[in-house]
């Protein structure tokens, strides 16, 4: 049988944003790690009048499972949960596979329910779940050591940002070196494509926020929004936004594709500082040296121009020590 997982309302940010940018539904479906009908049936099914839109088709799914839980669940629905049960779906798994393709709906707590009811008459239904530890239920509490405080999602980013039409919208990050010792702050300019880089002894907040502020200092009038991943290093974020007088925003955990400029322009930079080196031998000529070499380089989606020349002008400009 196969097997149906609902979309989060962050996949589905995702979605939008990528099929924004024109990539097809296969490359979509491989980012979000679902299949591509899914994506197929998702634009189709909770598409408006205005296009797709994430949050209106989140809510779109939302209403359908409401609907389809006012249909009560017979003797028959509950049949087809058991063999379900017993092909070793998840609770979570069967719930969202009859909420997409039954006219009904069961939340996963009803079926451990169910199974827990089998248990106590001496049925054997809970021998099917691979988890079979005595289950207690969760009543909101969660972990928070190493959260970030009053974090912005990247949902409420203004939509500019994401036509890549204006300079001044970083994307930030840090790449670790050998033994997670040392780490190089990078930033990608999103319109220019621009990289600033600068190793930092450790990756705490406090030595990433002031590698960042200095990066960004001499720029700051093309500096309007900033936007990072979830690591505990950009935990002075609202520190950075005051200094540089701008908005910082985080991307969904786990969704590398939100930072795309970013994340390719890491992949370049490791061609200069490969996994497992060790970053104390890099110099400020070595960074100098790797930012003059991408940044002087022609790129096919600025029309061949380089990052210098859409970001500075059309002068190029080389960085000295």
């Amino acid at each position: 049988m196969r097997y149906y997982k609902q979309l989060t309302q962050e996949q589905r940010y995702a979605i939008k944003v990528m099929n924004q940018a024109g990539h097809n539904q296969k490359m979509i479906a491989t980012f979000i790690k679902v299949h591509p009908s899914t994506i197929s049936r998702e634009l189709r099914r909770n598409r408006g009048d205005r296009g797709y839109r994430h949050k209106q088709a989140h809510q779109f799914a939302l209403n359908r499972r409401l609907d389809k839980a006012k249909v009560s669940i017979d003797s028959d629905a509950w049949s087809l949960i058991e063999s379900l049960i017993q092909e070793e779906w998840s609770p979570e798994q069967i719930s969202g596979w009859v909420s997409e393709n039954m006219s009904y709906s069961v939340s996963h707590e009803h079926i451990y329910q169910f199974i827990l009811s089998d248990k106590k008459r001496g049925g054997d239904l809970y021998q099917y779940l691979r988890c079979k530890k005595q289950r207690k239920k969760r009543y909101g509490s969660h972990e928070r050591r190493g959260q970030l405080v009053d974090r912005v999602s990247i949902e409420q980013r203004p939509d500019i940002v994401e036509k890549r039409s204006r300079l001044g919208d970083w994307e930030l990050d840090t790449i670790v070196g050998k033994n997670h010792k040392q780490a190089i702050v990078t930033l990608t300019e999103r319109r220019s494509g621009l990289a600033l880089i600068k190793r930092v002894d450790r990756s705490t907040a406090n030595q990433v926020s002031k590698a960042i502020i200095g990066l960004l200092k001499p720029h700051e009038k093309w500096v309007h929004t900033m936007t990072a991943d979830n690591g505990k290093e950009f935990a002075e974020h609202k520190t950075m936004a005051k200094k540089l007088d701008a908005d910082f925003y985080f991307a969904h955990p786990y969704s590398p594709w939100e930072r795309g400029c970013n994340e390719n322009m890491n992949g370049l930079i490791r061609q200069y500082f490969p996994k497992g080196m060790d970053f104390t031998s890099i110099s400020v000529s070595d960074e100098i040296f790797v930012m003059n070499r991408l940044n002087n380089r022609p790129r096919k989606r600025l029309g061949f121009r380089t990052p210098n020349d859409v970001f500075f002008g059309k002068q190029k400009i080389a960085l000295t020590g």
